[in-house]
């Protein structure tokens, strides 16, 4: 028997999962680790908390399963996208890494843009630069830290850097390299282009490889620090949500997944590098070698069910869903924008936030609790009606992540959005899909769709409540009219956030 291995380094933990040959879960592990938000729109992590929550992971599983480690036959590494890891020559961290949810880099965007130019941008990466994304952090840190710029030799992604630490190889993949706004995305390669125009060395840019290609091995002293075998074959694997999208089986046409994590992704599976004209969405390398995917990305989906969650104390989710039933859908007019880290799809707006609109003295907290989980749903469909106008085939949406757990949300996705969603038999997010993505690379399966096909099966339906669809299609059109009607305001609202708070003056 061959065990298969899949390591996420997520944004607020790491997790590690062994599965066997048949896809089955065998031992499960998660290390968290804090994030540092040192300015308002900024975020951080040290890499370090990441290798320390890989070796924690690792080791648990090995020790839960009691498998020897010479049994496992590959390994796949996932994580958060678009974070840049800045190494010496030497392999050492120079600088925290810069997150996917800083938000930092306006200024780089526009000068990015200025210099390859907007259509340029699009022709080659099928995608505006926007302020998640690589290659703006690497210009901010030319900007503001010269003195750091000067050392720099690697940038990697988040976890291509824990390949690094494990292999000694610096290596990546193409769907998480489709987010750096350095890879020519129709022919999955570096962009000599985009580089040249930014003075930044290819070398500092790590082979690229698909997905399912095992590109390293577990060194000496990676195994030394896990316990794997040295040797072991590590796969490209994928970014977290091209990663989430395989272990899902969204790997051929008509089959979208609706995520609902800190972030809320909404994905499709694409034969071609298709991508919408107004630039809404995201179309990136999928996992699947030679194939692509549209993905609508919101910031803070399950991260605006958290934050609601810390800011008025609740105890847990389960008292927070039990009060989010007692209001009836369109929360009596009150409607949130769940835009608190800002938004990429449909609007990229490093200033848009977070807003209760419509708040009447009859709301209470049971109406605010379901206000957020319908302005998250809201949010999703944006990307559904996005997709719908592009042509993209949709007959089936699967659910995901912890939005996907509870059954008053999942019904929410389902009436706002008008479609049925699906639960699948795994739920096991971006560790599950590359652990399938190392069976493909150790010759378990030949190919990535037979290794879905193999261990994903449908078990539960949520359809749409025909009384609700038509009270989340009005409501969805007031939600719609306020990013518009707002934001000046946003912007507004951050310069005067700078003028006072950032400079210690007070009214």
């Amino acid at each position: 028997m061959s065990y298969l291995l899949g390591i996420d380094i997520g944004t607020s933990g790491t997790k590690t999962l062994l599965i066997d040959e048949q896809g089955n879960v065998v031992a499960s592990s998660t290390s968290e680790y804090p994030l540092s938000t040192l300015q308002p729109g900024w975020a951080e992590q040290d890499p370090q908390d990441w290798y320390d929550a890989t070796v924690k992971t690792v080791r648990d599983v090995i020790a839960q399963s009691g498998v020897n480690p010479s049994e496992i036959a590959g390994l796949g590494l996932s994580g958060q996208m678009h974070g840049a890891v800045f190494l010496d020559g030497s392999g050492n961290v120079l600088r925290p890494s810069l997150l996917w949810c800083d938000q930092r880099t306006a200024a780089e965007c526009a000068e990015i843009t200025q210099k390859v130019g907007a259509k340029e941008l699009v022709r080659i990466t099928c995608n505006p630069v926007l302020t998640g994304f690589q290659a703006p952090k690497v210009v901010w840190v030319k900007n503001h830290e010269p003195e750091v710029y000067a050392k720099v030799q690697k940038v990697l992604l988040p976890k291509d850097y824990i390949r690094y630490r494990l292999t000694g190889t610096f290596a990546t993949e193409v769907s998480d390299a489709s987010g750096t706004s350095f890879l020519e995305v129709p022919t999955r390669r570096w962009s000599p282009e985009i580089l040249m125009a930014l003075d930044i060395p290819i070398s500092w840019l790590p082979e690229v490889f698909e997905s399912d290609v095992p590109s390293a091995k577990i060194s000496a002293q990676g195994a030394a620090d896990t316990g794997l075998a040295e040797g072991t074959p590590v796969v490209g694997g994928g970014g977290d949500q091209a990663a989430g999208a395989v272990g899902n089986g969204i790997v051929e046409p008509g089959i979208i997944s609706s995520t609902v994590g800190t972030s809320g992704v909404v994905f499709a599976y694409s034969d071609e590098p298709s991508y919408d004209p107004q630039l809404r969405l995201h179309t990136f390398c999928h996992a699947v070698p030679g194939k692509w995917h549209a993905m609508g990305v919101m910031l803070s989906a399950g991260g605006s069910y958290r934050w609601l969650r810390d800011t008025m104390g609740f105890p847990n989710y389960d008292l927070m869903n039990e009060l989010a039933s007692i209001a009836p859908p369109g929360s009596e007019g009150l409607v949130f924008l769940p835009y608190l880290t800002g938004e990429r799809a449909p609007h990229p707006d490093p200033y848009a936030r977070g807003v209760f609109f419509g708040a009447s003295i009859r709301h209470k907290q049971e109406h605010m609790i379901r206000s957020v989980l319908e302005g998250v749903a809201y949010g999703l469909r944006d990307s559904f009606e996005i997709m719908k106008e592009m042509g993209v085939p949709m007959s089936q949406v699967r659910a995901s992540g912890g939005g996907a757990r509870s059954s008053l949300w999942r019904q929410i996705q389902a009436d706002v959005t008008g479609h049925p969603h699906v639960l699948i038999n795994v739920d096991e997010g971006p560790a599950y899909g590359v652990a399938l993505l190392a069976g493909v690379g150790a010759g378990v399966w030949p190919s990535v769709q037979e290794a879905c096909r193999a261990t994903i099966k449908v078990e539960q339906q949520t359809a749409p409540h025909a009384d609700h669809v038509p009270i989340y299609n009005d409501f969805y059109e007031v939600y719609r009219g306020l990013y518009p009607a707002l934001k000046s305001l946003f912007e507004r609202d951050a310069q005067l956030v700078e003028k006072h708070l950032m400079s210690g003056e007070s009214e």
